[in-house]
């Protein structure tokens, strides 16, 4: 491949990676704003969506015309699949930090109380995946990439065990269970932003050796060179 082409491609990267940033900025401060009740926070979150989604059809659109341009093959193609993948699991881990600012700004005090010990586990836990996958499609490392979807069981085990609480309180009282939606709506799209960090994770691993490791075991699973 030309210069030029390689440079284009770099500079793309550069821009996934610039994206990336600013998603992860977007789910620290959706964590905060639940946690300490702050609505401005909240809003901010909720306002950044916007420079997410035109950032994603942006990608997305210069992905197509390197392909269309260059018909790259080998690992050049791997990154720019790589890259489309991420670039689209970026704008649902956004879309997920909106829905939890939303809920932020009107969530009860007291119903976050009994679960906030869980919630802030849930969160940390899930802020350290989703740094682990970008760091690790940054610089290419499938260590940090193995290590952000290994941590994904344990948010699994932090979500269930906050339906389970949830569904014991509304057995003994429905009252203020709409309260208590607000609070699981939470923890659901901090384990569907595990989820998508677990997909970046695989897709550098991907990038990085061209084996396809979604849907683990038993399944065949191609090597794309």
């Amino acid at each position: 491949m030309t210069t030029h082409f390689v440079n284009l491609l770099e500079e793309l990267r550069r821009r996934a990676a610039r994206m990336a940033s600013l998603v992860e900025d977007m789910v620290q401060e959706a964590c905060e704003s639940v946690i300490d009740a702050d609505e401005k926070l909240a809003g901010r979150v909720i306002r950044r969506d916007n420079d997410v989604d035109a950032e994603e059809v942006a990608v997305e659109a210069e992905v197509i015309r390197l392909m269309a341009l260059y018909q790259p093959v080998g690992s050049d193609l791997r990154l720019l699949c790589a890259i489309l993948k991420i670039n689209n699991d970026l704008e649902r881990i956004a879309d997920c930090a909106v829905n939890i600012a939303e809920r932020a700004r009107h969530m009860e005090r007291s119903a976050l109380a009994r679960h906030r010990d869980t919630i802030t586990e849930m969160g940390a836990f899930v802020r350290g995946m989703l740094r682990n996958a970008i760091q690790s499609f940054a610089v290419e490392d499938m260590e940090l990439a193995r290590k952000a979807f290994a941590e994904d069981e344990h948010v699994d085990a932090l979500y269930e065990q906050t339906i389970k609480q949830i569904v014991a309180e509304g057995a003994t009282s429905s009252e203020g269970m709409a309260a208590q939606l607000d609070v699981l709506s939470v923890a659901k799209n901090l384990e569907r932003i595990a989820d998508h960090a677990t997909n970046i994770a695989e897709d550098v691993i991907f990038l990085s050796t061209g084996e396809i490791v979604r849907h683990g075991d038993g399944i065949p699973q191609p090597n794309v060179k």
